[in-house]
């Protein structure tokens, strides 16, 4: 399958020719496999690879000292996220087998905190491991700029004004996550544990600059199909889509359409079903990182003007802010609890039913 690549200098460029290849491969990425691969990104592989052994070097430490690590008052936002925490919405109830860390390299919006305080928590760091904390924010502002040019090039791609999409990101809730997936043991292999469940992210852009293998703790080339792996666009030949495995041209990292942007594109470009599976031995890991994009917390997540009379649009409706959006998904992978729900709507009918109780 020919997924198209994208050259980070057509995304920047004022040349017409280059806008336009950039454009036309992002139509057919985003259009009909989700996803695309970017060239010339300028994210030193080294760089990533030496966060991930800092990190794995963090997750050495006792499980009580990474609780304190944010946690389930913040809903995970930010901090250490345990092994068998977050599940996809379809997974059955299985959790993922993998344990986290999420930080949030880009300014937040401050009223934005007020009004969704977990989602757009502040950052919380291991104490003692300041080239980690570094590692992860510089990653990630970096890998944010690329997708932000990548944004702008869907703009054009789409004919839409300038602004458009990007305009609807600034302070929002980015966040970089960096994740280990954990070895099975012998009784668990072939019982169909995943390291990730397939699922589609809920935000706007999903930028990933590539993982590593482990074996018995040194990095190491995967010779199976463990790994990730991505669910194409259905066609009528393939009703179903098609899994890709996730591992860009050399040089390349991959960007996926998120849930929003679908929404707001009223479908024409398509979220990404994507699923990590784990090798079928022993003895095997994997370090991965993934940076988020997100809409505004008070961005409306519904078509935008130039798609709202698309007939599929309607499949989109009705319309809900960015920040709520967060907050019903992440009641829906068992990250925030379900009675954080009650929150929407009025909440001082309390006061009526005071008031009648004193008069009666």
């Amino acid at each position: 399958m020919a997924i198209p690549v994208v050259d980070v200098h057509d995304l920047i460029s004022e040349e017409p020719a280059a806008q336009a290849r950039a454009a036309s491969a992002i139509r057919e990425g985003f259009g009909v496999y989700g996803l695309i691969y970017i060239r010339n990104h300028g994210i030193d592989r080294e760089h990533v690879l030496s966060t991930y052994d800092r990190f794995r070097e963090v997750l050495d430490r006792p499980a009580e000292e990474k609780a304190s690590w944010g946690g389930e008052g913040i809903w995970y936002q930010r901090g250490w996220t345990p092994p068998n925490t977050e599940q996809a919405v379809v997974a059955g109830g299985q959790p993922d087998f993998k344990e986290c860390f999420f930080a949030a390299p880009i300014d937040l919006d401050p009223q934005c905190a007020r009004w969704w305080p977990e989602v757009y928590a502040e950052n919380v760091w291991p104490q003692g491991a300041p080239e980690y904390r570094d590692g992860i924010l510089s990653l990630g502002r970096q890998i944010h700029a690329v997708g932000m040019a990548v944004l702008g090039g869907c703009e054009r791609a789409l004919e839409l004004e300038a602004g458009a999409l990007t305009g609807r990101c600034e302070g929002a809730a980015h966040v970089t996550r960096i994740l280990k997936y954990l070895e099975l043991a012998e009784d668990q292999l072939g019982t169909g544990i995943l390291w990730g469940e397939e699922h589609t992210d809920f935000n706007l852009l999903t930028l990933l600059p590539g993982g590593c293998f482990y074996r018995h703790g040194d990095r190491a080339a995967s010779g199976d199909s463990g790994g990730l792996y991505l669910r194409t666009r259905p066609t009528a030949e393939h009703p179903n889509g098609q899994q890709v495995k996730g591992v860009p041209p050399e040089g390349c990292m991959v960007a996926q359409v998120g849930q929003q942007l679908e929404v707001l594109t009223a479908g024409r470009l398509t979220a990404t079903p994507h699923v990590i599976t784990a090798p079928e031995q022993t003895g095997w890991t994997r370090v991965s990182l993934a940076h988020f994009i997100h809409l505004h917390g008070m961005a409306r997540v519904a078509p935008l003007q130039a798609f709202e009379h698309d007939p599929a649009a309607i499949d989109y409706s009705p319309p809900v802010l960015a920040g709520t959006y967060a907050h019903k998904t992440l009641v829906d992978i068992g990250l925030a609890p379900p009675e954080s729900l009650d929150k929407l709507g009025y909440r001082h009918y309390g006061r009526l039913s005071g008031f009648r109780a004193s008069e009666d």
